[in-house]
């Protein structure tokens, strides 16, 4: 049974995203002093007494104009609605109810969806009252004063929004699988989620930076659940102005450390560019699973050699990555769409396998037979005692050695490729820690103390 949403509903600017941290009890939302920041709606897990739910941050409401993405917005802010068991409108305690306040208010009581009305910004508790009092005009009940800076008052308005959700329910679930989707502006990663829900989840739109937050989306195939997580869109550093597209872009990087999975969309009409090149090597450094995902393939005009040509000019360009799974989409048509969970289901196996030490030292001695260790002039030679798997996600292998020093980054990499060819671990990043009899001495002397302590 999927948890109880409740929607966050009000005009722009009177504090719904901080309000949604404080119930969320995270920093996720992006908050930023200019209205318009939150456009899609974005789901935070949230507890109260013993109740979980889901909590919705909607964008601000403004039913009077229907410029740039306010007709999205609207669309977003019924969709949530929608899902809702109860909404919670927030108003500004300090600016007073507004005309824009009466129409949402008339909007919400078209509905059957029970409504709480939270009055924000009522930092002074007494102060506060006075400030509630003046929304009772509403008529959407009795006005809540809180603040979602400091929390005061929450309590109260959580209390009585558990009337209105069920009981939590005992649910033995698989692990989800996290699936971040990041690339450059208006590469067609909000399409490409979109065509994986089969709704208009997250606002397409072909302005670049329409996405500022990054948006979690449930899909579940075959019982088992993946965390879709939509996100800004990152530009050159350069490019990027302080405000909420720089907010937009950490919380992207932030999305690309929690998922098990990332799919890097490319656009196929521009092909690899530099700062693709720079994001996957951020995917890599982050030690993520990775699926390139080029989409917008039925852009591109095809002959039979078309997509040897492209897979070979890609490759060369993300030739660090050459470990991660290739696919030619089109989230527009659908194309190859359901195809790319079962590449995520491949990658994900191989980030969380465990190779047993034997067959890791099976791979080593065969390595070595086939090319020795390389000799220093004064005849030092570089010698491998043995490997094992230290942790999984990504796989990571300490090769215990005589001196890390003699064995060059050349051989490094001829290691790297035997353990590709003899173990796999296609759409997984891997690590080789080498690990001398120095590193050695002291592991043991840190668990002997470990130890008497």
């Amino acid at each position: 049974m999927p948890l109880p949403v409740v929607a966050i509903i009000g005009r722009p600017n009177v504090g719904k995203s901080t309000l949604v941290n404080r119930l969320a009890g995270v920093q996720e939302a992006i908050v930023y002093d200019k209205p318009g920041v939150t456009r899609d709606r974005t789901y935070k897990p949230a507890f109260w007494a013993d109740r979980d739910y889901l909590v919705v941050d909607t964008g601000g409401l403004i039913f009077d104009d229907d410029t740039e993405f306010l007709p999205h917005i609207r669309e977003q802010a019924l969709a949530a609605l929608a899902d809702a068991q109860a909404a919670i409108m927030v108003v500004d305690g300090q600016e007073g109810p507004t005309e824009s306040d009466r129409e949402i208010a008339q909007w919400l009581r078209q509905h059957s969806v029970p409504v709480l009305l939270a009055v924000n910004k009522c930092e002074s508790p007494d102060e506060g009252l006075v400030q509630a009092a003046q929304f009772w005009e509403l008529g959407l009940g009795e006005p809540y004063a809180v603040s979602g800076i400091h929390g005061n008052g929450t309590g109260d308005l959580l209390d009585q929004l558990l009337t209105h959700l069920p009981p939590n329910e005992e649910i033995d679930e698989p692990e989800e699988v996290r699936v971040a989707i990041v690339g450059r502006p208006n590469v067609g990663k909000s399409s490409l989620l979109n065509a994986f829900v089969g709704e208009n989840r997250a606002i397409v739109s072909p302005v670049s930076g329409t996405t500022r937050d990054a948006i979690d989306m449930l899909v579940e195939r075959d019982e088992q659940r993946y965390r879709l997580i939509d996100t800004a869109g990152i530009r050159k550093k350069k490019n990027v102005n302080y405000g909420p597209e720089f907010f937009g872009i950490n919380r992207a990087f932030k999305a690309i450390r929690r998922a098990d999975v990332v799919l890097l969309v490319i656009d196929a009409i521009d092909g690899v560019t530099e700062q693709d090149q720079k994001l996957a090597g951020r995917i890599e450094e982050d030690g993520r699973a990775c699926v390139v995902v080029v989409n917008k393939w039925d852009t591109i005009d095809k002959d039979s050699h078309t997509i040897y040509e492209y897979d070979r000019t890609l490759g060369n360009k993300l030739y660090f990555m050459d470990w991660a799974k290739r696919i030619y989409t089109s989230a527009l048509t659908g194309q190859r769409v359901p195809k790319i969970l079962d590449l995520v289901d491949q990658a994900v196996a191989e980030h969380r396998r465990r190779v047993t030490t034997a067959v890791v030292n099976e791979v080593l001695e065969e390595a070595a037979s086939w090319h020795t260790p390389p000799t220093t002039r004064q005849g030092r030679q570089g010698r491998i005692y043995y490997g094992t798997q230290v942790t999984a996600r990504p796989p990571t292998f300490a090769l215990f050695v005589n001196d890390p020093k003699l064995f060059g980054e050349g051989y490094r990499r001829y290691v790297e490729k035997q353990f590709r060819q003899n173990l796999g671990f296609e759409g997984s990043p891997i690590r080789l820690l080498w690990r001398g009899k120095k590193m050695r001495e002291l592991d043991r002397q840190s668990a002997n103390r470990a130890t008497k302590v």
